[in-house]
């Protein structure tokens, strides 16, 4: 067994068997008790804000608070749990208690990668880490490499998607103890499947963020995101914060990765982004290890992602494609409301760009924003773009949370989950579309009083006038709201679930033997268009002396002729609509 303690700059830290030492940047504070286990403890205030103390007699599961100089109590900003909710004390965690057992665990090669993103509250009927470790090996079943799970981090109230967290440190107590995580990545790395974790470093939620209280200065007043205020980098205890949650991750729960959320909105100095600093300190302590950092960002951009010349990754590995969903999405449904109206103009061209090179825009002007958006990407590897035809986000954000079956249908859902899963590009699966989910995945929050009230107004409002949403947008405090977007498990029983199953788990078995290959160790591969039309593409991607083509049409099953093996044929019946085809050929057989 093997102890994997990180030892933070923020919180409670053991430094004996039963002693701690707390510790909390409180600079808007002239005073600060601990209240621990129903003692009260004066902590040691230094000049710059830091307060600290080191208590004798603690005992793993002992409650504790800090409290302010006018009473208040509120949680350890750096809580490993809490007792109940992030306005609850928190919880003394010793780390040692929860050793892994997989000691030979050093993850997965990156293109061996295939991606199932899941909500630990939706996944299963519990919605608890416990029950989703029961479908573990459902998942390696299939043929899935590396589960990607949604935020974690405590957030307001029992349920929602995560995003709005605020004890950045924590597991979320609805979804179990930090005990029950640890043996959800245990169980996995058992099956020989990766974790890889959702964080949000950008912004914290708006329930039970009590940092404003101790530290004022923890955000930048002069700067807004989407959510609020932005978080001050610059401050060197803030970055201290923002830097440790990380490798705090990846080291004491033994994750494999890490998806950084929409980091266009954090703001840093270019020449010292906390990005970089991040990548470059969990480098340098997890050299050992696979361990995959992927980046969410809407401004199509690759300057955290160079690549050395045997074509690793020495900062992040790859980035979230939106503009492969995003095409995909406009060339098979006909939307083009929103974000949409980006591919709204020869969607086929997009989706054909997308496939061929990576992003659909490298510097065009965006007619939603008016702007230039993006870069050139053609030096990057396709392993570099991790695409998706559904993800929570894609999903959630529609307002009645809509799948990609219900709206292009079922055959051209599964034209394009077969693309998706041949390319060369790092596949996403989102939970329950390895089966043909038709359940929903709505926005569901557990607020209440007034910001209830501004959240569900707020929602309501966002969709008001956008054609096919209808009038009624689901409220997200509903509790019927979260059940709907739980998913359901007899479907995945069921003769048309069986279907879906055996066809995803045949394709990603089809991947791993002869595309994996060609996508090793970061090769580079020369992406062209074929055909580019409203309903029907065709790319190729040219390797070293090996040459991948694929075609896929939503309309007919009329497909051009490519060169080399058919690796995979649908449908071979006449009865479906659409049709695609994926071919492999030799360097004397690729023209």
């Amino acid at each position: 067994m093997e102890n994997n303690t990180f030892h933070k700059r923020w919180g409670a830290e053991f430094i004996a068997d039963n002693a701690v030492r707390f510790r909390v940047w409180a600079e808007g504070q002239a005073s600060l008790t601990l209240r621990l286990a129903g003692r009260e403890l004066a902590m040691t205030r230094s000049p710059d804000g830091w307060f600290e103390i080191e208590a004798a007699d603690v005992a793993h599961g002992d409650e504790y608070q800090f409290l302010l100089a006018d009473g208040t109590a509120v949680a350890d900003p750096a809580s490993r749990a809490q007792a109940d909710s992030v306005n609850g004390p928190s919880l003394v965690i010793d780390p040692r208690r929860y050793p892994h057992r997989q000691t030979a665990w050093r993850g997965r090669p990156w293109e061996e990668t295939v991606i199932y993103e899941l909500h630990i509250g939706t996944f299963t009927p519990e919605g608890t880490l416990r029950a989703a470790m029961e479908r573990l090996p459902y998942l390696a079943g299939i043929g899935i490499t590396q589960l990607e799970v949604m935020p974690v981090a405590q957030f307001g109230g029992s349920r929602g998607w995560g995003y709005d967290g605020v004890l950045l440190y924590a597991v979320h107590s609805a979804y179990g103890t930090p005990g029950d995580f640890h043996a959800f990545i245990d169980a996995a790395h058992a099956l020989g499947m990766s974790v890889v974790l959702d964080i949000v470093l950008n912004h914290f939620g708006p329930e039970g963020n009590y940092l404003p209280m101790l530290s004022p200065g923890f955000f930048d007043s002069a700067r807004m995101t989407p959510w609020g205020n932005g978080i001050a980098y610059q401050n060197p205890a803030v970055r201290d914060y923002i830097r440790d949650a990380p490798l705090f991750w990846l080291s004491e729960y033994r994750l494999d990765g890490l998806r950084f959320d929409a980091i266009d909105q954090i703001e840093d100095d270019p020449d010292a982004h906390v990005l970089v600093e991040i990548a470059q300190q969990i480098r340098q302590h997890l050299p050992d290890r696979h361990v995959h950092l992927t980046t969410e960002d809407s401004r199509n951009v690759i300057f955290l992602h160079p690549r050395d010349e045997d074509g690793n990754a020495p900062l992040f590995t790859g980035e979230w494609n939106d503009d492969y969903h995003n095409a995909a999405h406009v060339f098979a449904t006909g939307e083009t409301h929103g974000y949409y109206q980006d591919f709204a103009d020869r969607p086929g061209e997009k989706l054909a760009r997308a496939m061929a090179e990576g992003f659909a825009y490298q510097g065009e002007v965006s007619p939603q924003t008016g702007e230039p958006r993006g870069v050139p990407c053609l030096d990057q590897p396709p392993s570099f773009f991790v695409d998706f035809i559904q993800n929570h986000d894609q999903t959630g954000n529609r307002a009645q949370g809509e799948r990609l079956i219900a709206l292009a249908g079922a055959d051209a859902t599964r034209i394009l989950q077969a693309a998706l899963l041949l390319s060369p590009h790092v596949p996403l699966l989102f939970m329950g579309e390895e089966y043909g989910e038709t359940r929903p995945f709505l926005f569901f929050t557990d607020f209440h009083g007034e910001l209830a009230k501004a959240v569900r107004e707020g929602r309501a409002k966002e969709f008001a006038g956008h054609a096919g949403h209808g009038d009624a947008v689901p409220d997200p405090n509903d509790l019927e709201t979260f059940r709907r977007s739980k998913l359901d498990w007899q479907r995945m029983e069921s003769a048309d679930g069986q279907a879906w199953l055996a066809l995803v788990r045949a394709l990603i078995a089809l991947r791993q033997r002869r595309i994996a290959p060609l996508i090793a160790r970061g090769a580079m591969a020369k992406g062209r268009v074929l055909q580019a039309e409203d309903r029907a593409v065709a790319v190729q991607w040219r390797f070293d002396n090996v040459t991948l083509s694929l075609a896929l049409n939503l309309e007919s099953d009329a497909l051009p002729d490519l060169p080399g093996e058919v690796l995979f044929l649908w449908p071979r019946a006449q009865d479906a609509q659409g049709a695609i085809i994926v071919c492999l050929a030799d360097g004397d057989n690729a023209l």
